[in-house]
């Protein structure tokens, strides 16, 4: 598993985990089952962030570090 996520792409996936998991426990959002896909959300976004890997961009072929492009 390599490296796809980089310095910035962490810091926008940080704030936007933050803010969705906060919406969600505090119940920002008027449904209860949006709230829980905000916080679902949130983690993901800032597990990925944490370890610097998303399956997703995986899938895709999206990398945004910095180094020679890696085909997997």
């Amino acid at each position: 598993m390599k490296a796809n996520v980089g310095r910035i792409d962490r810091v926008i996936r940080v704030v936007l985990g933050l803010v969705l998991l906060l919406a969600g426990v505090f119940d920002w959002f008027d449904d209860g089952i949006v709230s829980t896909i905000g916080v679902v959300v949130g983690v993901i976004l800032l597990v990925s962030a944490a370890v610097g890997f998303c399956p997703l961009y995986r899938f895709l072929g999206v990398r945004t570090t910095r180094g020679k492009k890696v085909v997997y």
